[in-house]
């Protein structure tokens, strides 16, 4: 994959998804999918999902996390996407 076609998703996860194991298994979705990025808790509740790929890939993330199989609950996910900057490195939680 050259870096034009990679896409930069930005997820914010709402709902009862802090205190539950989310990160962690967005973290090892995204790493299953081949994605790099983060997965970090928000003050506000939320968690925001930053990830680089492939865009059908990270369209495979956003079905995973909309999915009803997540940890906790999850009521909403908005994303957005954008060209890739490339300044991103293996998948983290924050």
């Amino acid at each position: 994959m050259t870096r034009s076609d990679a896409q930069r998703l930005t997820a914010w996860v709402h709902g009862h998804v802090q205190g539950v194991g989310f990160r962690w298994w967005t973290r090892s979705r995204a790493l299953e999918l081949g994605l790099v990025g983060y997965a970090s808790n928000q003050v506000d509740g939320r968690v925001l999902v930053v990830a680089e790929g492939p865009s059908e890939t990270l369209q495979a993330l956003v079905d995973a996390l909309r999915s009803g199989d997540t940890p906790g609950h999850v009521d909403l996910v908005v994303d957005s996407y954008e060209a890739a900057r490339g300044d991103l490195t293996g998948f983290v939680e924050r």
